[in-house]
């Protein structure tokens, strides 16, 4: 059982929708099914059927949401500091056919947000971040094809 390395602003959304689920999601799943099975014949009743398959969904996603919780390594990533690229470290990169600079936030898998400029450690890019500095070229297969960069900065906040 390996532990998933993740920050604190990312486990947060994750225990939220674990505690919705556990006290507000499941109780109206049970009641929904409780109501439609007092409509009688339940082997065609779509009512019954549909809060069946949302239960599943619903249990489904708390064993999964249970297990990365209990899994969580939780990093201080503003006690970090350092010039090398790791877990936590902020990187912005210059593309060298564009030259057009992005800035990362390395973090975890369940954490990851291309939209809010958060890669996982496990991506093709994160994977090739780890253990670069300054002025390091990074050359990533992704599959869009081969990228190459170069590491402007490396930041812990």
């Amino acid at each position: 059982m390996d532990k998933i390395p993740m920050t604190a602003e990312g486990l947060a959304p994750l225990e939220a929708e674990l505690r919705q689920l556990r006290t507000v999601d499941r109780h109206a799943v049970i009641k929904a099914i409780s109501e439609a099975r007092e409509h009688g014949d339940l082997s065609e009743n779509a009512e019954y059927h549909a809060a069946r398959e949302k239960q599943s969904f619903i249990e489904g996603r708390i064993s999964e949401l249970e297990d990365i919780v209990s899994r969580a390594d939780v990093i201080d990533v503003s006690k970090l500091s350092g010039s090398v690229v790791r877990f936590g470290a902020f990187v912005t990169l210059a593309d060298d056919d564009t030259d057009e600079e992005t800035t990362y936030q390395v973090v975890g898998p369940y954490e990851a947000d291309l939209a809010k400029g958060k890669i996982s450690v496990q991506s093709p890019l994160g994977r090739a971040l780890i253990g670069k500095s300054k002025g390091d070229n990074v050359e990533v297969i992704t599959p869009g094809g081969g990228k190459a960069y170069e590491v402007v900065t490396v930041k812990f906040k």
